[in-house]
């Protein structure tokens, strides 16, 4: 067996167990850490540590061997925690997670990097436990002296007998670990796995049912949960044997021959103990010694069911790992297929109904599965926005450390799924705003607390579904956008600015290239890169940004996206002999103008009134140079459509109707096409391009500036130039 096979899954499995361990580290309390959170993390190093060695990834086997050390003498209160050793944590994480990415590439580890960290692991163990972490590292020499002492009863003796009061009280306390159904392969890995936990006093069994009586500290929900790494957790049954008492008399009677091991005395116990642990330094990646960490064992029993991690283990055979590749090829095979349908759908629609009923009847049902098997088909590439919302911890943590100030970040919405293609490419762009936020928005806590605010500022990420797109938003509680600072910084660096600008056209002159208001460039921001990039990358994935600020009370960044890139709800309308394709969230509504509606402004602009509001007027026909077109407004019918936060009026010959289309890229198949955002296949094999309201808005202005200046001063009452804005 070639064990190369398991690469990728066990690179896959170890790059959500550093996102977990990241997690952890950044919900920890410093003061008060949970103690679930710290076998979690050390569960996690653990985990992949003993993956890392059956690689022979050796640079990640031997860091994580030191890192879970440490977290050990953590978890077991020996090692008092602070902001700077859960600082060293992460920065360990991050090495893992650059040694795992050299590995999955082929290439061993930066050396220079991986004896860095295990240097900085074993300082911080020698500084704060007074521990060398023994064990596999860089340095040869140092690795051969700690097994000198060993061979010295005198040199141990100090140790031990600090410790032997503390050990006493529960070394008589066993377990009895049942293993059901274990092969004698597995067997035997777990056997080698509970030596590092204790002492075995007895092992007897077969295959169906082989038992183990240890002796140890550690809680049986830590040890279940280390040895559901290789089997299930309906595989282990766990109880309680005091000294003295029989298997069969355990907390969980169960039906066995008792064992003189079991009632040895608690003395021979613990003098057994460091015979089992002493040659433990000189194996190939030695373990912690969870027997001389008594702090834990007060806090947890030691008979505790398994009941825990069944539902996660149910959770996880209940699923499968499929590469992205074969989703996107079951995508673009569907997509096909709704195309196809689709033709069908048309050539039967000119049949005859009375003779053609049963086609007609089976087109229809055709219909209702072919959509439900796009739904079923686009929900497994949907996934949660707490993958995108679990990197920005860090994040804050980091840059508000490096800027001095107090940050709290929250998140809403974790659970609202977005498209998988979209969720990588969003988490460039809204790194940059989170960044922003934290640098110009949120302000120092000494100017908050003069501000009368509270010196803690608060970032809030939040996500939710709007009809069918996802908003985002990136809000905090900061002095907000001054209108006068950007007028005056636009004006500097050569923008055509004026002071009758909207505040919302105002907010938006920050996306301008090379625009930033920073005093000084700093390594956070100010070098006016990057805004300008983020709003074109959403824009790219049809979307968009809006800007909504107050003063003294915060900004809200928003970002508007479309659920998914592949397939989508459009009408159809007709204009002259062309078929074009309206995101169908994009309209609102669809009405016949009348006369008294529509207002000529010099220029040739039109605005339409629909409830005491004035919409720009653009004509399709005229934006995409469409011939033999309807040009009377009067005998057209207007889309009330919305794009990047405005309205819009469109002026159309005819609705054909509601459809779900497959997008298709036009830029990688043509080029791009101002006012076009994709493309589509109709029914009949043709193809319809699918307009991009915005581009499609601005392509009409561009069009009239060509043919002559135009005048905002109105030429029908009862308008006012600040009451219609055609920009």
């Amino acid at each position: 067996m070639d064990i190369t096979d398991f690469y990728d899954t066990f690179f896959e499995e170890a790059e959500e167990l550093l996102a977990d361990m990241e997690r952890h580290l950044l919900e920890l309390d410093v003061d008060n850490p949970d103690p679930e959170q710290l076998n979690a993390i050390f569960r996690t190093a653990h985990s992949i540590k003993g993956g890392a060695g059956t690689f022979g990834f050796e640079a990640l086997q031997n860091t994580t061997h030191l890192f879970e050390n440490l977290l050990d003498h953590a978890r077991h209160g020996e090692l008092k925690l602070r902001r700077d050793i859960v600082d060293t944590f992460l920065e360990t994480k991050d090495m893992l997670n650059d040694q795992l990415t050299a590995y999955r590439n082929g290439e061993e580890p930066d050396q220079e990097a991986f004896e860095r960290i295990c240097k900085t692991l074993r300082q911080l163990a020698l500084e704060e436990i007074g521990n060398n972490l023994e064990g596999p590292g860089p340095a040869a020499a140092p690795a051969t002296k700690p097994q000198e002492p060993a061979s010295a009863p005198e040199a141990e003796t100090p140790p031990q007998a600090e410790t032997a009061p503390t050990t006493e009280a529960p070394a008589g306390e066993q377990l009895l670990i049942a293993l059901l159904g274990v092969s004698e392969e597995n067997r035997a890995l777990l056997v080698e796995e509970l030596e590092q936990f204790g002492t075995i006093h007895r092992r007897s069994g077969d295959e169906s049912r082989y038992e183990v009586v240890l002796e140890t500290t550690t809680s049986a929900d830590d040890i279940e949960s280390v040895m559901c790494f290789i089997i299930e957790p309906e595989q282990i049954e766990t109880s309680t044997v005091l000294a003295g008492q029989s298997s069969a008399e355990a907390t969980e009677p169960r039906a066995q021959q008792p064992t003189p091991a079991q009632t040895e005395p608690a003395e021979q116990s613990a003098a057994t103990a460091p015979a089992a642990e002493a040659p433990a330094p000189a194996k190939a990646g030695p373990a912690i010694e969870p027997p001389e960490q008594p702090p834990a064992d007060p806090k947890k029993p030691a008979g505790k069911p398994a009941a825990k991690p069944k539902p996660k283990a149910g959770a996880e055979s209940s699923s499968i790992r499929v590469s992205v590749e074969k989703v996107d090829q079951i995508i673009n095979l569907v997509g096909e297929l709704i195309i196809t349908q689709s033709m069908l759908d048309q050539t039967v629609s000119e049949l005859d109904g009375v003779t053609n009923g049963a086609l007609i009847n089976g087109m229809s049902l055709l219909q209702r599965n072919a959509r439900d098997l796009q739904e079923s088909v686009m929900s497994i590439r949907m996934i949660p926005m707490d993958f995108v919302f679990s990197r920005f911890p860090r994040v804050v943590r980091e840059t508000s450390s490096k800027l001095g100030k107090e940050i709290e970040l929250c998140t809403e919405g974790e659970s609202t799924e977005l498209d998988k293609s979209l969720t990588e490419r969003i988490i460039d762009p809204l790194t940059h705003l989170v960044r922003n936020s934290l640098d110009h928005g949120i302000e120092l806590p000494e100017e908050r607390e003069a501000a009368g605010k509270p010196r803690r500022g608060k970032l809030t990420l939040s996500a939710r579904h709007q009809g069918g797109n996802i908003i985002i938003e990136v809000i905090d509680d900061g002095a907000g956008l001054n209108r006068d600072r950007l007028l005056a910084k636009a004006r500097e660096s050569g923008l055509n600015v004026s002071d009758s600008m909207t505040d919302d056209e105002v907010w938006q002159l920050i996306f301008a290239a090379g625009f930033s208001t920073a005093k000084e460039v700093t390594d956070v921001s100010g070098r006016g890169v990057g805004m300008d990039v983020v709003k074109r990358n959403i824009q790219s994935l049809g979307g968009h940004v809006q800007i909504m600020s107050t003063p003294g009370q915060g900004t809200t960044i928003r970002i508007v996206l479309p659920l998914t890139l592949a397939i989508l709800d459009g009408m159809s309308i007709k204009v002259g002999q062309e078929i074009f394709i309206l995101p169908l969230s994009t309209v609102l509504q669809s009405l016949q103008p009348t006369k008294d509606d529509l207002y000529e402004m010099a220029g040739q602009d039109l605005v339409l009134r629909i409830r005491d509001e004035y919409l720009p007027v653009v004509a399709v026909h005229e934006a995409m140079d469409v011939a033999d077109a309807q040009t009377d407004p009067l005998q057209s019918i207007a889309v009330i459509v919305q794009g990047e936060g405005r309205r819009y009026a469109l002026l159309v010959e005819e609705l054909i109707g509601q459809q779900q289309v497959v997008v298709k890229n036009l830029e990688t198949n043509y080029r791009k096409v101002p006012g076009v955002s994709a493309a589509t296949i109709l029914g009949d094999g043709s193809v319809a391009l699918i307009l991009d309201i915005p581009g499609l808005h601005q392509l009409s202005l561009s069009k009239k500036d060509a043919q002559g200046p135009r005048s905002r001063a109105p030429k029908k009452a009862p308008l006012s130039p600040t009451e219609v804005d055609l920009s």
